[in-house]
């Protein structure tokens, strides 16, 4: 590590996949409404931007649907509770978490869903591979304001000039231009990889140990 001592990363479609629980969930809202149910792809290219966009993207009418806050409350609650019944690292994540760990580089986890739900999900599969989780809180706006990085930097004591930003979406790419940083997206996520190739990002991976071979090469 030459130049970099820090990295954060996105963690829905970067460090965990999360996409089928966030379908089930979001199906089981629809379905329980009478509302049709979305297809796997159409979760895929609607998560990453917070659940109320992801509700305004899934139901009919939106935000004018006038069911459409009380079908985000029942979601926010009952994908709480089924949040870990699919859900796993991608193969090679803790492997690559374990050696930057053993480097001596500083970790933290960023994303739109809530703090508590962040700040869980992040003991679960991680323990203490990964020293601070930052999601969404009064006081932290959702991504791509730069809010949840920086914050991470701040409790960390890392600076932005010394740290990468990983993800995976378009959100993660504007995230880490409006906080001031690298950026490496991933290819293994919820985007495809001509869709973050038409982003311009410093970097694309497809493998987690290519990250390694990243830093090292700075």
């Amino acid at each position: 590590m030459k130049k970099y001592d820090t990295v954060v990363f996105d963690m829905d479609g970067t460090l965990l996949n999360t996409l089928e629980d966030l379908h089930d969930a979001m199906n089981y809202i629809l379905n329980r409404h009478g509302y049709p149910e979305k297809s796997l792809e159409e979760v895929r290219c609607a998560v990453g931007n917070g659940a109320g966009r992801f509700m305004r993207d899934m139901l009919p009418g939106g935000e004018q649907n006038p069911d459409y806050g009380k079908l985000l409350e029942e979601y926010g609650k009952y994908y709480q509770s089924h949040a870990q019944i699919k859900t796993r690292p991608y193969q090679g994540n803790v492997e690559l978490l374990e050696r930057l760990k053993e480097r001596g580089v500083r970790l933290a986890i960023v994303s739109n869903k809530g703090d508590a739900s962040v700040k869980e999900l992040n003991r679960r599969y991680f323990g203490d591979l990964i020293e601070t989780a930052v999601g969404e809180r009064p006081g932290i706006r959702r991504k791509p304001e730069p809010d949840s990085v920086l914050e991470a930097l701040r409790v960390l004591g890392s600076s932005r000039e010394r740290a990468v930003y990983v993800g995976d979406s378009e959100v993660d790419y504007h995230t880490a231009a409006n906080a001031g940083m690298a950026c490496v997206l991933v290819s293994w996520g919820f985007r495809c990889r001509k869709q973050l190739k038409e982003l311009g990002p410093e970097y694309i991976i497809d493998r987690p140990e290519e990250l390694l071979e990243l830093l090292d090469a700075e």
